[in-house]
């Protein structure tokens, strides 16, 4: 991408995303949110001061959906794209069950950055999954963090515990505990909260711990007028209507009259998914209640997409399965039509304004609706409407007179408030005008645009048109850029021990420290240690040593960013696989040889025993591990110190892992260490360096493929590797600096 602007990143997560033909309603996550982030993406991406708007979604490669799914970059205009990441393996999932592998997409994110050579500007999240991972890569990269929820999880537990369902059920299926626990945080930590009505924000938003701490900004969402337009537009020139128009409301026709005995009738109209908080039972019953409103109109209800009932999620199937029960019950055939599927970007505006000309009425009887998008379409159709009291209509109604509230857990009084309009053309007149007046002048995505980048730049002023400046990022951030900025524009990236390589020798340690801070823009730094990361604080405290980098910490089972020391969650994640640590001590108390360190020794990764330098003794700990199928690695060294650690976890691992994710090519990294518990990273698939002081654990390297002996010890060690791989250019100075450093 090239040319001025802000480059936004727009994340969402779930459901099936694609730039045509949205498969809305397919499942509970193919809903509105999906519709709602495309047509955000496209409205920004329209703006002058946007060079580039990315859609960030999950990559699906999975023979049940289509293979539109699996492409990893996919434009929508000039400007913008949806990029797909893939992670949690590549089956479509439902979006309770993407919890575990949010730092997997972060990851992966970071590694499409760094292939790109640029970072967004702005971060913004869309419900609690995507704005988990928003959150986490603004703070990365010291970027500003937008939330929009959609939904919260804190309301709609409240309504599920009221419809009957347990906790326990709550939390199994929906993973609501992590959810609610992982919106207080982004309530926290969010710069800026876009909402689509102030009821949310009171309703919903006003449940949290961390309410007060919100940032909140009302911003209604908008409709594409090229799409949902006045129904009349056909009778007043009914002699230009497009071919493909006409086929597809011959084939709606079709379909909705092959379920009624009389066509001819007004129909009552409801779209949404089948979900039992959309409440189309209770449209039903009202209906099936209503023998009068029978006789005045039909009934059309599409209930998203399906194949076969049986094969469905349970939600869906009981509502499914409910419908067709109430079908029964009411008998209801010949006046209730419930098409299997349709096409959202064809079918769906046509059937709002065919149901206007029938001067019918579209329902929305859901429990609570966060906002009612289908009610602004609808009504830019000129369609009156009948929506529940809960939720955004509310504020829909109060804007634009277009129909009438009730409350949708009353069948009766939805019957009642449908047949008042059916019954009375000059309050069916008022409604609909009403109607295409009032979305027009509220619900427009350049009005919503437009707000959301003024409201940007009054919270976040260091934004400028260019992203953000060098002369404002440099008063941000005084120091150096954010760790995530410094990991994808390094060139290369050194990672040494501490005791006995980094520190031994002051003056050779303060100049590497001075190379590394000449270096800085293409020499990204960092330390790899046994020690705790509280000691290894103490450590640098004593020398003197600025904060790196990187901080790799107890023998490499955890991960730091500086300067403020933000913990890597996804080599948390990582490496927990298959660590029992309660068994494994459990199991090695038995042997009366081993004594266990002090507490600061002992990490959530890292089990630390002392333990004299005998062979039987190492080789009894191995068969003791391997009797109790414990999955983890053993290491040891000078003599005294033995670590177990996960199977997936050690410095070189670590290492590993920060190339992959950061895309440093092995070339390009050096790994300094003096001792046996370096072992591991100098043998990586990276450049190897063993200063000259180090023990005689690592002797039996010499000679092994690109690991460079110095003769140069401690700090003077790492600078001679520095030069020797290249990281640093060699010149007449620098080669008189290094002969004259303290060596063998």
């Amino acid at each position: 991408m090239s040319g001025k602007g802000l480059y936004i990143q727009l994340f969402s997560l779930h459901g099936l995303i694609r730039g045509h033909a949205q498969e809305m309603g397919r499942d509970a996550d193919t809903g509105g949110q999906v519709k709602y982030v495309l047509e955000l993406t496209r409205a920004l991406a329209q703006r002058e001061d946007i060079v580039q708007v990315d859609l960030v979604t999950r990559l699906i490669e999975d023979k049940d959906v289509s293979p539109d799914y699996s492409r990893e970059i996919e434009p929508l205009s000039e400007k913008a794209r949806i990029v797909r990441i893939q992670c949690g393996g590549r089956k479509y999932l439902r979006k309770e069950l993407l919890w575990p592998h949010l730092e997997e997409f972060i990851d992966k994110t970071i590694k499409f950055f760094k292939k790109q050579q640029r970072t967004p500007d702005i971060f913004h999240g869309h419900y609690a999954d995507a704005g988990y991972i928003a959150k986490e890569l603004a703070k990365a990269f010291d970027a500003p963090f937008i939330f929009t929820g959609h939904s919260m999880g804190r309301n709609k537990r409240d309504k599920l515990l009221g419809d009957g369902l347990t906790l326990q059920r709550i939390n199994k299926h929906y993973a609501m505990d992590t959810r609610i626990h992982e919106e207080e945080k982004i309530i926290e930590k969010a710069g800026l909260i876009i909402t689509s009505t102030q009821q949310e924000i009171d309703k919903q938003y006003g449940l949290y711990e961390n309410f007060k701490s919100g940032h909140y900004k009302v911003i209604p969402p908008g409709i594409d007028f090229e799409i949902f337009y006045p129904y009349y537009n056909y009778q007043l020139d009914s002699e230009h209507i497009p071919e493909e128009i006409k086929q597809t409301r011959i084939a709606l026709l079709k379909e909705l009259q092959r379920f009624w005995i009389h066509p001819e009738k007004p129909f009552i109209f409801t779209i949404c998914r089948p979900d039992h908080r959309k409440n189309i039972t209770g449209l039903v019953e009202a209906y099936g209640l209503n023998p009068e409103l029978q006789a005045i109109a039909n009934l059309a209800v599409f209930a998203g997409i399906r194949q076969n009932i049986a094969e469905m999620e349970e939600n869906e199937r009981d509502v499914l399965t409910d419908m067709l029960l109430q079908m029964d019950k009411y008998d209801l055939y010949g006046k209730l039509a419930i098409p299997k599927k349709h096409d959202f970007e064809t079918e769906v505006p046509e059937l709002y304004r065919l149901c206007a000309e029938s001067r019918g009425i579209f329902v929305n009887p859901a429990l609570v609706e966060p906002f009612g998008l289908t009610l602004i379409e609808a009504s830019a159709c000129g369609l009156p409407i009948v929506a529940t009291n809960d939720g955004g209509p509310v504020e829909i109604v109060k804007n634009c007179s277009n129909g009438i509230l009730v409350d949708a857990r009353r069948s009766a009084e939805i019957a009642a408030a449908i047949k008042s309009i059916l019954i009375n053309d000059d309050k069916w007149d008022e409604f609909s005008n009403n109607g295409i007046t009032g979305i027009r002048n509220h619900y427009s995505w350049a009005s919503h645009c437009h707000k959301l980048m003024q409201y940007i730049h009054e919270t976040f002023p260091e934004l400028e048109v260019e992203g953000i400046s060098e002369e404002k990022m440099n008063h941000k951030f005084p120091e150096r850029p954010s760790f995530g900025k410094r990991l994808t524009s390094s060139k290369y990236l050194m990672i040494t021990d501490i005791d006995n390589t980094l520190i031994g020798d002051n003056d050779s340690m303060n100049h590497l420290l001075e190379l590394l801070d000449q270096y800085r823009e293409s020499i990204a730094w960092g330390v790899a240690t046994g020690r705790s990361l509280e000691l290894t604080l103490e450590a640098m405290t004593e020398y003197d040593i600025p904060m790196p980098d990187i901080l790799i910490c107890s023998v490499g089972t955890e991960i730091y960013y500086g300067p403020d020391l933000r913990m890597d969650k996804g080599w948390q994640q990582h490496i927990s696989h298959k660590w029992r640590p309660e068994q494994i001590k459990a199991t090695l108390q038995e042997l009366d040889f081993l004594t266990s360190q002090e507490a600061e020794g002992q990490r959530a990764h890292k089990i630390s025993y002392y333990m004299e330098d005998k062979p039987d003794y190492l080789a009894a700990i191995h068969k003791s591990l391997d009797e109790g199928k414990l999955s983890c690695q053993v290491i040891y060294s000078h003599g005294q110190f033995l670590d177990i650690l996960p199977k997936r976890a050690s410095k070189g691992k670590a290492i590993n892992y920060l190339k992959y994710k950061y895309e440093f090519p092995s070339r390009k990294v050096m790994v300094a260490g003096d001792s046996g518990n370096d072992r591991d990273m100098i043998l990586g698939a990276t450049n190897g360096l063993v200063v000259g002081n180090h023990s005689e654990e690592l002797a039996t390297l010499q000679g092994k493929v690109r690991v460079f002996f110095s003769r140069k010890t401690y700090a003077a060690g790492i600078i001679d590797g520095l030069v020797h791989y290249g990281f640093i250019p060699p010149h007449e100075d620098l080669e008189q600096f290094i002969t004259e450093l303290p060596g063998r």
